[in-house]
């Protein structure tokens, strides 16, 4: 989810709530203690140099049950960021922590903001020598007449 699209959908919401990969809520008492722009700059397995920017929403459990993060105030947090440290209508990337501090895409479901899972992947994989994945293919599915000796299939 883009910048613009949080903004869109706090501007229309009364209250805000996220949800895990694992449909539990974060508790409604939760603070917003970051947001931020995550420049990365680095170079994958292949050699290639790249550059990649997120704003990042950091949430956090407090023990202070009375005061309640409502989306006008996440709003002007968020327009504090974009004109204080320039940012742009990036993709946001939200850390969590619960065993460990997870970081999660965003979304939404018309309800709840939902935290995604990210999953890593090579970059490079025509450079660094990790051959692409051949096609399943289960025999039992191919019509007899296109395995033909002669046609190239076996």
């Amino acid at each position: 989810m883009k910048l613009s699209e949080a903004k869109q959908i706090l501007n229309q919401s009364e209250t805000i709530a996220f949800q895990l990969p694992n449909g539990e809520l974060v508790p409604r008492h939760f603070h917003v203690t970051e947001v931020g722009l995550i420049d990365k700059h680095f170079i994958d397995c292949g050699g290639t140099v790249r550059k990649e920017q997120k704003v990042n929403f950091q949430l956090w459990n407090a023990d202070d049950y009375d005061h309640r993060l409502h989306p006008d105030k996440l709003v002007k947090i968020i327009e504090l960021s974009e004109r204080i440290l320039r940012i742009t209508d990036l993709e946001i990337e939200v850390e969590y922590q619960g065993e460990t501090i997870g970081k999660y895409g965003l979304d939404h479901d018309g309800t709840h903001f939902l935290l995604t899972t990210k999953m890593t992947d090579c970059l490079a994989k025509d450079n660094c020598g990790i051959s692409a994945e051949k096609p399943k293919v289960r025999l039992s599915q191919l019509q007899a007449s296109s395995c033909a000796p002669g046609s190239g299939c076996c």
